[in-house]
């Protein structure tokens, strides 16, 4: 029997492991300090399965966590962490009733949402906005499509490119969900939600220790809704069950698997005219929604094994496998004619399968050099990922059998014509398949009692192997990246710490979906993102995190056409974007919980790249300034009440600078109400004044405005 490429691949990292294993393993250069990952067994080696209930929100739960693996791949404190990053807990989303990564950014100082085109995640962080800078428990989840929150533990965002850890993309930074796991606490806790636009929602939460070495969980979803814009529908379902079991008393081995799906009418918003958005309900559709499908499917299985060894050495290998189909149709508008009374028409399909596997394997151990502590990370990851794309185009064939946009009026801006979806002569048809080989080191050094410092690179060669269905023309090419970072720390306390750090990432020709490869551009570099960034950090208390980053973050190696020669393309730098962020999150007293921030961004084009993106322009969907403050006072033990705050300035639609959504104020009230020990109630209503504004874009012809009024109520208990 021969074995695959694939598989040889992941049996030489076991080997090479290995190898690794038993060069450090030798005890006399190891250092006694204690460290506890937090994907490890704690200290004295032993995950223990508790039989802890838990069923209601604890006194003791916070909008604030002290430490996190994801930033490093090593249990470390975030005010030891050389980069902005901001965590979004478990008792916010639930405070909040967030549903959906749009939710979430609303407090991330730094970070806003784009519109996707109605089918798709798209945040915009420090100028770059992305469809695939996401992941799960640190490993890549990169195909478009809404992710819900029913099963996660926290959010974790980390602004400013870091492809040491990461790997390719993360341009402006990433998005990382924490998912649910089980523990062995006693969970029980059923959770359901109605509100305005007939939305009704439940999530489920079971688990427990099945013995002293063995544990289960399940999370469940199910939502049924309408929405404020007319005839827009969403359904979504999901179940994540997972399996945690103490092999020994050192080793532990989790699983799980997840099926998720979300169908609904992909949304555009509406269009504009005269660099404004057009005047019209906040409800209107513009196209055919009956003809505007969504459709995506996500099946994924993973297998963690953890060992710690005496000498606090520990490995781990996470393996995760998904699969994707996405398929969305959309009939949506374009630009308004010059008499301001009709608005064009289009439509097309779009249709993705990928396949997703990772390999990682990480070995931690500590070090000491004379005086000077490491905390070193090894690693070593594999990926495979295969793609199909195919893109049709619709053509209004009652008109004739070439006619690809129709013109309706503005004031009635439907269209019930029946579409045919074929291809034409540009849209993809192509198959890919990606393959990653990385090796990655990075040293965490306490130099002195006051001062740290932290540096790492990565080495990455990505091979795409592209197949154009259309032309029968295959393409390949291979890119070996190096991702450095640095950062060092002067901590004058062991709460207060000042910083300064460097890192980079790359996002190669063949784009942040593998698509984008051609025999023009397959020679070219990758673009480059550096981030340059100082910042303060301060744990005021346990429970009370103060932070503020400035930050400059370069685009380099972006394409143009030769102004000389049409057929040749120059590399020039893109763009830059500077800013600064502060954040506060947890407990101002026992009784007044916040989470919040204040942003100041400015980012431009430096190099004249086509036409309508000119030198100067100011970057699309950034914000100079934007505020979110959420406040949680808790009236007694059994009352408590939320406000929350979001300002945004205006922004542009996209970087020709015609259009501008103006700026907005938004205010957000709650009430929650604990009825018994094991049921609480809450009631959420956004945008308490009904403010009209709009909320994200696409484009200068895909506004969506922001919702009207909105009330929620969730009802939680433990049973």
């Amino acid at each position: 029997m021969h074995s695959s490429p694939l598989t040889r691949r992941i049996t030489l990292q076991w080997i090479s492991t290995s190898l690794l294993v038993a060069i450090v393993l030798p005890g006399p250069i190891l250092a006694e300090h204690d460290f506890t990952p937090s994907y490890l067994p704690p200290k004295d080696g032993v995950l223990h399965l508790d039989k802890l209930e838990v069923n209601a929100r604890r006194n003791d739960q916070s909008y604030a966590i002290q430490r996190s693996v994801t930033a490093t791949k090593t249990d470390t404190a975030l005010v030891d962490v050389p980069q902005a990053v901001t965590v979004i807990t478990r008792e916010l989303i639930a405070d909040q009733a967030m549903r959906s990564i749009g939710d979430v950014t609303r407090y991330v100082p730094g970070v806003g949402i784009a519109q996707g085109e109605g089918n798709r995640d798209t945040p915009v962080m420090r100028g770059n906005s992305t469809t695939a800078d996401f992941f799960i428990d640190g490993t890549r989840d990169d195909v478009q499509y809404f992710r819900d929150l029913y099963n996660v533990d926290r959010i974790e965002v980390l602004k400013g490119p870091n492809a040491m850890i990461f790997g390719r993309g993360g341009s402006g930074g990433v998005i990382n969900r924490v998912s649910r796991q089980a523990t062995g606490v006693k969970v029980r806790e059923l959770t359901l939600q109605a509100g305005a636009g007939n939305q009704y929602r439940a999530t489920i939460d079971v688990g427990q220790a099945i013995s002293s070495t063995l544990a289960f969980r399940v999370t469940g979803l199910y939502e049924d809704a309408g929405s404020y814009r007319d005839d827009v529908t969403l359904k979504r379902y999901g179940v994540n069950p997972t399996l945690t079991w103490n092999l020994a008393p050192q080793t532990t081995f989790r699983a799980g698997v997840e099926f998720f799906h979300d169908e609904r009418v992909a949304d555009r918003g509406i269009t504009s005219f005269h660099g404004r958005p057009v005047q019209t309900a906040a409800s209107t559709f513009f196209g055919d929604p009956a003809q505007s499908p969504v459709d995506a499917t996500v099946h994924t299985g993973f297998a963690v094994l953890e060992h710690r060894f005496a000498n606090g050495v520990s490995l781990r290998n996470n393996t995760r496998f998904s699969r994707y189909q996405k398929m969305y149709q959309n009939v949506f508008p374009g630009a308004v004619d010059a008499t301001g009374t009709s608005v064009a028409i289009s439509a097309y399909r779009n249709a993705t399968d990928r396949e997703n596997l990772f390999n990682q394997t990480d070995v931690v151990f500590p070090l000491t050099t004379g005086s000077v502590y490491h905390e070193i990370l090894t690693g070593l990851e594999l990926s495979r990922q295969a793609t199909d794309n195919l893109r049709k185009t619709g053509y209004f064939t009652t008109i004739s059998s070439t006619t690809t946009s129709v013109l309706v009026p503005l004031s009635n801006p439907r269209t019930t014509l029946p579409l045919t979806f074929q291809p034409n002569a540009t849209d993809a048809d192509n198959q890919g398949v990606a393959k990653t080989v990385a090796l990655y080191a990075q040293d965490q050094m306490t130099l002195l009692p006051k001062l740290q410092a932290i540096v790492g690179v990565r080495w990455e060669k990505l091979a795409v192997d592209f197949l154009n269905h259309r032309t029968g023309m295959p393409v390949d090419n291979a890119d070996n990246l190096v991702s450095p970072r640095a950062g060092l720390l002067f901590k004058p306390t062991d709460t207060i710490s000042l910083y300064a750090s460097y890192s980079m990432s790359y996002v190669p020709r063949a784009g942040e979906q593998l698509s984008s490869l051609t025999l023009t551009n397959r020679s070219l570099d990758p673009e480059e993102f550096k981030n340059y960034e100082i910042g303060l950090k301060w744990d005021c208390r346990p429970d009370l995190a103060l932070t503020a980053a400035a930050y400059r973050l370069d685009r380099s190696n972006v394409v143009i056409p030769d102004p000389v020669d049409a057929t040749k393309s120059l590399l020039v730098d893109g763009q830059q974007a500077k800013g600064v962020e502060l954040g506060i999150t947890g407990r101002i007293t026992k009784r007044w919980s916040v989470a919040g921030g204040y942003a100041y961004q400015d980012g431009r084009i430096k190099a004249t790249q086509s036409a309508t993106v000119l030198a100067g322009a100011r970057l699309a969907q950034l914000p100079r300034h934007t505020f979110s403050l959420w406040n949680r006072y808790d009236l007694n033990q059994r009352w408590g009440v939320g406000l929350g705050a979001i300002y945004r300035d205006e922004i542009y639609a996209a970087t020709d600078n015609t259009v501008k959504l103006p700026s907005f104020i938004r205010f957000d009230f709650a009430v929650f109400c604990r009825l018994t020990q094991k049921v609480r109630a809450q009631l959420n209503l956004e945008n308490a004044f009904d403010r009209a504004y709009y909320a994200t874009a696409n484009s200068n012809t895909n506004i969506t405005p922001g919702s009207p009024r909105a009330i929620r109520v969730s009802l939680t208990t433990g049973f």
